[in-house]
């Protein structure tokens, strides 16, 4: 199959998962087309047992698919700019240092905690990890995933505070995550490296990515102020997602956080200044439903992906054990720049119990466990976060709302 006949094959499957769900599971769209492929995929895995080219056609399939660059080099650009242009740059003000802190600290501490939760469980089932390679598991699992999130808390109905919390933390921890699993990932390969050539590369990845993200939006900004035509503001903010994206990966910049920069300021400054009342809502209308869209297909694919995984006993046992290892670091990575910035300012009794179940974990970290080095750690660990991934999106993303409306009712205030 074509790269044209594999796009057709998941749109179509999307659309006839989304218009089933809409009829009758009446579930999150992410959530519900993701079963759906789930449930697909697994009856295609059951009738291989009794046909097997129909398992090995799946196979081919998503070998073809990539998913890994799918989601990465792909689809991650637009999601992320679609994202952050709808953020309301005041309110993710007010929430900086908070944001600042869970994408930062936040993401070392988790990284560390489940690094050593890791070590300690798979030891206990007589499985054999250096140390090195929980700490790669560690840091695809720890970062929210802002494609599940986006995704998924627009049909949570959570209170407006939390969300942005949310939603704010999980478009930058993101560029963070990567930079740290990259270093590690370095390392595991040619050996640990020097501190000064961490802290270039991070400088480098992080900083010059959030930096040249700026230069981007106020380049497309300065363009949008001279014209009033929709279908090229449109063009250009697809300019922007496109070419700035492929430019940042052979800068060797971050790619996601240039996004996030640039929606952010196109956004709030240039929706705003730069665009006249007509033109606002054609783009409006033309990144929203690229969101809607893309995120169908991207949860589609994590259903799908079942098909290109081999999950055994071990595996399935070792992501069960490990569900409550990343929640306990996920609590304490919430807890720690909460219990910091506590004499700045107020937090609702139920803030961390919220921002600790609201993390949820999806595409990413599917992809980065896809890119670990072939072997036995990967054949172990990429399994294992499959399983703790469909825990995350299907049971933590079905409950976020009710839990964050029942804790902010008790509280009396929204966290």
């Amino acid at each position: 199959m074509g790269i044209l006949d594999l796009a057709a094959l998941v749109v179509t499957l999307a659309a006839v998962f989304a218009y089933l769900n809409h009829r009758f599971l009446r579930l999150p769209a992410a959530i519900g087309v993701m079963l759906l492929a789930l449930a697909a995929s697994l009856g295609l895995l059951l009738a291989g047992t009794a046909v097997p080219p129909a398992a090995e056609w799946g196979h081919r399939v998503l070998a073809r698919m990539h998913f890994s660059d799918t989601v990465l080099e792909g689809m991650l650009s637009f999601l992320l700019f679609a994202g952050a242009l709808f953020v309301n740059l005041e309110d993710l003000a007010r929430q900086k240092w908070l944001i600042a802190g869970l994408a930062s600290i936040g993401v070392v501490t988790s990284t560390l905690l489940v690094a050593a939760g890791t070590w300690l469980v798979l030891g206990g089932l007589g499985v054999e990890l250096t140390f090195l390679q929980c700490l790669l598991f560690g840091a695809l699992i720890s970062p929210t995933d802002p494609l599940a999130v986006l995704g998924i808390l627009k049909s949570a109905g959570v209170p407006r505070s939390l969300e942005t919390k949310i939603v704010g933390e999980s478009l930058f921890n993101d560029g963070v995550a990567v930079v740290v699993f990259l270093v590690l990932l370095e390392a595991a390969r040619h050996g640990a490296m020097p501190a000064g050539e961490v802290a270039t590369l991070f400088a480098r990845e992080a900083v010059g990515g959030a930096a040249f993200g700026l230069a981007l939006g106020g380049g497309a900004y300065a363009l949008l102020r001279s014209l009033d035509n929709y279908q090229v503001e449109i063009l250009i903010t697809l300019a922007v997602v496109m070419g700035g994206y492929a430019l940042a990966h052979a800068l060797h910049l971050s790619g996601p956080l240039a996004m996030v920069v640039a929606g952010l300021l196109l956004g709030n400054r240039g929706r705003v200044l730069a665009m006249s009342e007509h033109s606002r809502e054609h783009l409006d209308t033309f990144w929203e439903l690229m969101d809607e869209m893309l995120n169908v297909v991207l949860f589609v694919l994590i259903g799908l992906e079942v098909l290109a995984l081999s999950f055994g006993a071990t595996d399935l046992l070792a992501g069960a054990l490990l569900i409550p290892v990343v929640l306990a670091a996920r609590l304490a990575s919430v807890s720690l720049p909460v219990a910091l910035l506590k004499p700045l300012r107020n937090f609702s009794p139920g803030a961390v119990r919220i921002l600790t179940w609201g993390g949820l974990r999806g595409g990413i970290s599917v992809a980065l466990a896809l890119s670990l080095p072939a072997g036995d750690a990967r054949d172990l660990l990429l399994p294992a976060t499959y399983v703790i991934v469909l825990f995350s999106l299907v049971v933590q993303g079905l409950t976020v709302g009710r839990v964050a409306r029942r804790l902010a009712a008790s509280d009396g205030a929204t966290p």
